[in-house]
């Protein structure tokens, strides 16, 4: 199951969840994006959007035209936690940090 959403309620990091963070080598936000996640302590595995492993995302209809793009994985299923300029605040409150 895929549930693409920015929720806007806060959610604490479950201890099941996996962090995707979908990147480009031409992208200028994913090192910003890097950056954010590093302030936060996340840790991600970090994919490119040219990799098969990105392929198969987007076949399960994860939006990856905007990068980078965080995804929260618990189980089957995945949800966008942010993408493009991603705001160390919000992720914060999303994240109660």
């Amino acid at each position: 199951m895929v549930t693409q959403e920015l929720s806007n309620d806060s959610k604490a990091i479950d201890d099941k969840s996996e962090f995707l963070l979908i990147t480009s080598s031409t992208c200028h936000l994913c090192s910003r994006a890097r950056s954010v996640l590093t302030a936060l302590s996340l840790e991600v595995q970090e994919i490119d959007v040219d990799s098969t492993e990105a392929v198969e995302l987007a076949t399960q209809e994860i939006p990856l035209t905007l990068l980078p793009v965080l995804l929260e994985k618990i189980g089957e299923e995945i949800r966008v936690v942010a993408y493009g300029r991603f705001s160390e605040r919000r992720l914060r409150k999303d994240f109660k940090q």
